[in-house]
């Protein structure tokens, strides 16, 4: 069966996503609209998800952890020291830990499923700032392209793990063999194999065009940060909605 739930993954989303804001500001070298721009977005990310936990399902620690990382995202706004940006990811881990467990609920691997929504939060995140990152050099034009090239050094190594996760058993694999009924006679387990080898390539061909030292190349790289958030979103909704 096909089960996503919209809370925990605007949780991830916001989690992860603050997360690489630290790591993309922890030397200092982008403006501070950049750090406001983010804080707000996954302060939205955030509220959502405690939102949607509310009407939905509701998971007392998740949800309360969502609100939190709201506040703290939105209080954090102009504050110029970026220690601060690991309290949202630190509040927003406790969680997502809880969202898990619940989701485990006696049934399956409590482990794996911690396993994936850590990596999954991780690997949404990353792909996101990227794609952000891309976007504000054209607002910071003269910002040293070194900060982008490491966020997609990360994502490079991120990929991989993410892809492994999903195949532990039971993974992607039985969705393949037909083990595991997706609902689509095997569909959406090619759909999988798609998006995680596009993600791959498109991965590596913005490590490439990132090499070329006019600064219409960082264009080009969001351009294609803009495709890989698609095919990266696949690679990991796809498999957990249906191995839920």
């Amino acid at each position: 069966m096909i089960e996503l739930d919209a809370a925990t993954v605007l949780l991830q989303w916001a989690t992860g996503g603050l997360l690489f804001l630290w790591f993309t500001t922890r030397k200092h070298e982008i403006s501070a609209g950049y750090g406001w721009l983010l804080r707000g977005t996954f302060c939205v990310l955030a509220a959502g998800a405690a939102a949607a936990g509310i009407a939905t399902d509701f998971v007392p620690v998740r949800d309360v952890a969502a609100m939190g990382v709201a506040v703290v995202a939105i209080a954090t706004v102009r504050r110029k020291n970026v220690t601060f940006d690991l309290l949202g990811p630190a509040i927003g881990a406790i969680g997502l830990i809880a969202a898990a467990v619940h989701a485990t609920d006696g049934a399956g691997n409590i482990s794996t499923n911690l396993l994936r929504v850590a990596v999954g939060t991780v690997f949404l995140g990353a792909i996101s700032d990227a794609m952000l990152l891309g976007h504000w050099y054209l607002v910071q034009p003269g910002m040293p392209r070194s900060i982008l090239n490491e966020l997609v050094d990360a994502l490079r190594w991120i990929l991989p793990i993410e892809i492994v996760v999903m195949l532990i058993p039971t993974g992607m694999i039985s969705v393949l063999t037909g083990a595991v009924d997706d609902g689509w006679n095997g569909t959406l387990g090619w759909f999988w194999v798609a998006c995680a080898v596009t993600t791959a390539v498109l991965i590596e061909v913005t490590r490439a065009a990132l090499k070329e030292r006019s600064y219409s190349a960082v264009m080009a790289a969001t351009g294609l940060l803009y495709l890989a958030i698609l095919t990266a979103f696949g690679t990991d909704l796809v498999a957990r909605a249906v191995l839920a």
